[in-house]
């Protein structure tokens, strides 16, 4: 707090109001004492140090002030330190049930100026407790990545996707219809298409999900559409396919949870490989309808993916909606995935080959030209091995996750 420039405290001596002849001076020192505390309130509030309400309760002009729901996890922290880097304000809300707060904490040391990066310890599935960041802070946006994300464990776990994904998109909606943030960019996935009769996947592809992560993620997107068709609501809906790499310059990477591992991406798993973390990899389903019988997918460097995300939020528009498959447009089999992962990372990776995991698809991949033509967005980084390099370097210097920062 700022330092008064003239004394604030006063110390009153007793007086005697039986005296009439000295009342005048009574009424003086009460007319001084009023002056002065006006006087300190003035200088306070206007010192740096004073603020009466954070800089996040508050829309500025030329900021843009972005909630960035899962902003602890792979996705979600690499979408913050790139809105950090344009210079947007970033509110992060995370329960840390699959974030990393050693991402957090990361963020926080590249940008430590006051007012460009917050972090709420929260959960989503409390209605109460939403309503109060919303009300708290003033958002201009809402980037919602925040939700459990594994095919395999939605088979096992569909209450908890259901919660986790549909119930808890719909808390966030409300808050944001209850204090007027109207616009929304909203992290969905090729899931919800399920396993279409022909390829490229483009966005009129009807939407048929077959596990209950994409089923989720659909009603989700469902209730999205509902409430926009009543509302001057900006939104963009990003269905992107399998996501890989990491921040180039190797401040940010993936790191699930070691319990988690078996549901994690393959990337993950190559790496674990790699590392003698794990004895060998186990690539799942070798008789699909394929060249070489593994499944074929298209897979995303997350550098191009928060790249889609910036533009969306920066083409989005009151009482628009924008839907956009966010992938290369080329499919590569897991077998073409994991000889690419050997080569970036050097090591002589075990494979084993299983069954096919309960709620997978034979081949998906995206047609972009949509997001080329509408947002002049474009994937960059389509090398496979030159993203799992990237990825592999950060991995390397952090065996142990964030653990190890």
């Amino acid at each position: 707090m700022g330092r008064c420039c003239t004394p604030c405290g006063f110390q009153y001596q007793s007086m005697d109001f039986g005296d009439h002849r000295r009342k005048p001076n009574v009424v003086g020192k009460f007319t001084v004492a009023a002056a002065l505390t006006v006087m300190c309130i003035v200088v306070l509030k206007q010192s740096p140090g004073f603020s009466s309400t954070s800089v996040f309760s508050r829309h500025e002009i030329g900021v843009t002030h972005v909630l960035v729901t899962g902003g602890a996890g792979y996705i979600g922290s690499h979408a913050t330190l790139r809105l950090l880097r344009d210079n947007y304000r970033v509110t992060i809300v995370d329960n840390l049930s699959r974030g990393n707060m050693g991402a957090v904490r990361v963020l926080q040391w590249l940008f430590p100026e006051p007012g460009r990066l917050q972090f709420i310890y929260a959960d989503l599935g409390d209605a109460k407790v939403v309503n109060k960041i919303f009300s708290e802070n003033a958002f201009d946006a809402v980037m919602h990545f925040a939700a459990v994300a594994y095919v395999g464990e939605s088979t096992m776990e569909p209450l908890r996707y259901y919660h986790n994904i549909t119930s808890n998109t719909l808390t966030v909606l409300e808050a944001m219809a209850a204090h007027n943030v109207k616009t929304l960019i909203y992290s969905s996935t090729c899931a919800t298409y399920g396993e279409p009769d022909t390829m490229p996947i483009t966005e009129a592809t009807p939407q048929n999900p077959i596990n209950p992560y994409g089923k989720a993620k659909k009603m989700a997107e469902d209730i999205i559409l509902d409430f926009s068709r009543r509302s001057e609501m900006a939104v963009m809906i990003l269905r992107y396919f399998n996501v890989i790499g990491s921040d180039p310059e190797g401040r940010l990477g993936e790191a699930p949870r070691p319990e988690l591992r078996e549901h994690g991406r393959i990337s993950g798993a190559c790496f674990d490989a790699a590392l003698g973390i794990i004895p060998g990899l186990k690539v799942r389903g070798t008789d699909y309808p394929t060249a070489d019988g593994t499944c074929i997918r298209d897979y995303i460097d997350v550098t191009d993916l928060v790249d889609a995300h910036v533009k969306a939020l920066d083409k989005a528009q009151p009482g628009k909606v924008g839907i956009y498959n966010v992938g290369t447009g080329h499919g590569r089999s897991v077998k073409e995935f994991v000889e690419a992962c050997k080569k970036a990372t050097g090591a002589n990776i075990k494979v084993d080959f299983l069954a096919r995991r309960p709620g997978d698809y034979a081949e998906v991949y995206s047609d972009p030209s949509k997001i080329h033509d509408e947002l002049n967005w474009t994937a960059r980084h389509t090398d496979l091995r030159e993203s799992l390099s990237t990825a592999w370097k950060w991995q390397k210097t952090h065996p142990s996750g964030y653990g190890s920062t």
